[in-house]
């Protein structure tokens, strides 16, 4: 996915004019976090928020190449679920709340699918299932949930067999149905958009994955078209097909048929999903750029004429629930400007959808790459307001990084995030939980019970000492919580702190937060707890 796209980054250029902006952003960051810099450290103060935050907070996982998971082919089955719980303890740990699971990275699959072949990235022998048998998907969303993450399975629509994918098997699509596929320069095999069998064929793929497993969100990159160094710079080889739709009295130019194509699978698709299964997110995180000068600074691939994706077209029409422009650039880099770019496609937002911009966060390992990334994030909020989000290329920028980790827990993620609701998906708010109190020992216990539990994701809860509010969110499983019944010191008496009241608050998977329905702590409960102590 990215190695392509970083290396086209790097060539492009532009001016620092922006260079005042990002250092003004950075001392204001700073200050919001009572931050000093300090040439390679930042130390940070705490930072008080009353009420939930709302922000998408994912990071992409690709297993094309072994880029992230499994890290080699071949591992043993323990071997993968341990590097699955690795990633996603670090993705909870830095209070992250989804995760984009590459599970079709070249019309193979990790998991069992009924149309293709257990990918080579898993067992390094396509058709291979994992020894002994585990379901790799099944597994990731299991343990997703378990931590209250969202897990968007991720699918490359029309690469057939990448050229480190081992050997072309008799399974593959590219033998199977070799009318469909086209091989490129580079070694690559390529779906043909146009062909009439490719876009049900692609949607009766992801169907089985919509119907069988309990994903939260399909999601695709910008791969449907390849990019034109794939081929040499040549056009992609399906004149054949063009010259028969002309002879059958076709009217479209070929660049407006390839990319009709594209745009009725990615219609088609969107409608398929919400009759299956509503909550299903559709997410596409396309190029960056939909066309040079738009807006009018920007330069850089044109990917409607090239990679003949409409970009612009789908979020119009809201046939997606959220869109990730790959937005790889820095913020002052003039011709590629992050914000410039984002308030563009947010501009674009016409039918109210989640815009949460793809960035590159791999350079988040020194004062400076780090800065960037904060940066960038604090843009996000400031531009999408409440809708804000954002997803990390990739999920090394938080493994085995504890700079970049310390900035995240102490200042730009210190709180847990929910993610913003869809109510075009549905706007149906979950009951409010009942509640009960009681003390164990020195603190103050709080259970809830769901009237609808199968209904319910999260469970939010607020709790008050004196005036100042603070708030928990907790997964599914949890159904209580211990609260200290004050804060501060009981020395004189006079300063506690005590515990006042709590809200419970149901969660929905959509995001729909149930009524707020405060409830005043017994204060007998609570001295009772200070008693026992």
């Amino acid at each position: 996915m990215t190695i392509f796209r970083a290396e086209e980054a790097a060539k492009l250029s532009g001016l620092s004019i922006m260079k005042k902006a990002s250092v003004l952003l950075s001392i204001l960051f700073l200050a919001a976090c009572g931050t000093t810099p300090d040439k390679a450290k930042t130390t940070f103060g705490k930072i008080h928020r009353e009420s939930v935050e709302r922000e998408f907070r994912a990071a992409w996982v690709a297993s094309v190449a072994n880029i992230n998971w499994p890290s080699k082919p071949g591992l043993s089955t323990e071997q993968q679920k341990q590097e699955a719980i690795d990633m996603l303890n670090d993705v909870a740990a830095n209070n992250m709340n989804a995760v984009i699971l590459q599970v079709r990275p070249q019309a193979d699959a990790l998991y069992e699918s009924s149309y293709e072949p257990w990918s080579y990235y898993l067992t390094g022998q396509q058709g291979k299932a994992p020894e002994p048998y585990y379901d790799p998907l099944n597994f990731w969303i299991k343990e997703s949930h378990k931590r209250g993450i969202k897990l968007h399975a991720w699918i490359n629509p029309y690469r057939a067999h990448h050229v480190v994918g081992g050997e072309v098997s008799e399974h593959s699509v590219v033998k199977k149905r070799p009318e469909m596929v086209v091989k490129l320069d580079n070694g690559m095999y390529w779906l043909e958009p146009t062909h009439p069998d490719t876009i049900d064929y692609t949607i009766d793929v992801v169907m089985d994955i919509v119907r069988n497993y309990d994903v939260d969100g399909i999601h695709f990159d910008d791969y449907f078209y390849p990019y034109p160094s794939y081929h040499n710079g040549k056009e992609f080889p399906d004149a054949k097909r063009y010259l028969r739709y002309i002879k059958n009295g076709g009217q479209m130019t070929q660049n407006e048929w390839r990319r009709d194509a594209v745009n009725r699978f990615v219609k088609k698709l969107y409608v398929s999903i919400k009759k299956e299964k509503r909550h299903v997110q559709l997410g596409i995180s396309p190029f960056g750029i939909w066309r040079p000068e738009q807006p009018e600074t920007i330069q850089g691939l044109d990917q409607y004429d090239k990679l003949f994706a409409d970009a612009k077209l789908w979020l119009n029409e809201g046939w997606v629930d959220y869109f990730s422009p790959q937005l790889y650039w820095k913020i002052n880099q003039f011709s590629q400007s992050y914000p410039l770019l984002l308030n563009w496609w947010e501009e674009e937002n016409t039918e109210g959808r989640h815009v949460w911009p793809g960035m590159s966060v791999n350079a988040a390992r020194d004062y400076a790459g780090i800065d960037e990334s904060v940066n960038q994030i604090m843009i996000n909020r400031a531009m999408l307001g409440k809708q804000s989000g954002m997803v990390f290329w990739n999920i090394k920028a938080i493994q085995d990084n504890p700079e970049f980790e310390q900035v995240l827990q102490q200042g730009a993620f210190a709180h847990q995030a929910l993610v913003p609701a869809s109510p075009w998906l549905d706007p149906v708010k979950p009951e409010i939980p009942s509640v009960e109190f009681g003390v164990e020992k020195t603190s103050v216990f709080v259970k809830w019970q769901h009237q609808q539990p199968d209904d319910v994701f999260k469970t939010l809860v607020y709790y008050r000492y004196k005036d100042k509010w603070h708030y928990r969110i907790f997964n599914k499983s949890q159904n209580s919580f211990r609260l200290s019944a004050y804060l501060g010191s009981s020395g004189s008496g006079i300063n506690i702190n005590l515990l006042k009241e709590v809200a419970v608050i149901a969660i929905d998977r959509n995001g729909n937060e149930s009524e707020r329905k405060n409830i005043q702590v017994d204060p007998s409960i609570v001295k009772q707890a200070i008693f026992n102590g």
